[in-house]
């Protein structure tokens, strides 16, 4: 008798609470690792410098982040959430971070909406204001 030996996709319910967990901990990169798709969507509320507000594929969501932590000092992060609602789910971000090439420090506060499919992110949006 043949037994089917494929993992079963992660739910919507392990990414949300895995990602929260992750990023809690300040391990972003390695919950985008974990959890993003090959071909994930990234849209921003605003386009950083130089930037579309909408981002393509692993590579270039990698470079954005990149972008980020190379521009930016994270001195602390709270999150509240996963919210779940079918496929999606929402994450609230507040952040206390410098911008490193005016050493302005500043807080903000944002939302994450993440479409997770077949066990990975496949898109994700972000609403914020400073």
């Amino acid at each position: 008798m043949a037994t089917d030996t494929q993992a079963q996709p992660k739910s919507v319910h392990d990414v949300a609470f895995s990602l929260v967990k992750l990023c809690s901990q300040g391990k972003f990169d390695e919950a985008m690792k974990a959890h993003y798709s090959p071909d994930i969507v990234s849209v921003e509320a605003g386009a950083p410098p130089g930037q579309s507000r909408e981002t393509k594929g692993i590579a270039d969501v990698n470079k954005k982040a990149e972008w980020w932590t190379t521009n930016h000092e994270v001195h602390s992060v709270t999150i509240e959430g996963p919210l779940i609602a079918g496929s999606h789910f929402a994450v609230v971000f507040k952040m206390d971070v410098t911008f490193k090439p005016e050493s302005r420090r500043f807080q903000m506060e944002e939302i994450g909406l993440y479409k997770v499919a077949n066990g990975q992110i496949v898109y994700e949006e972000f609403f914020y204001s400073m």
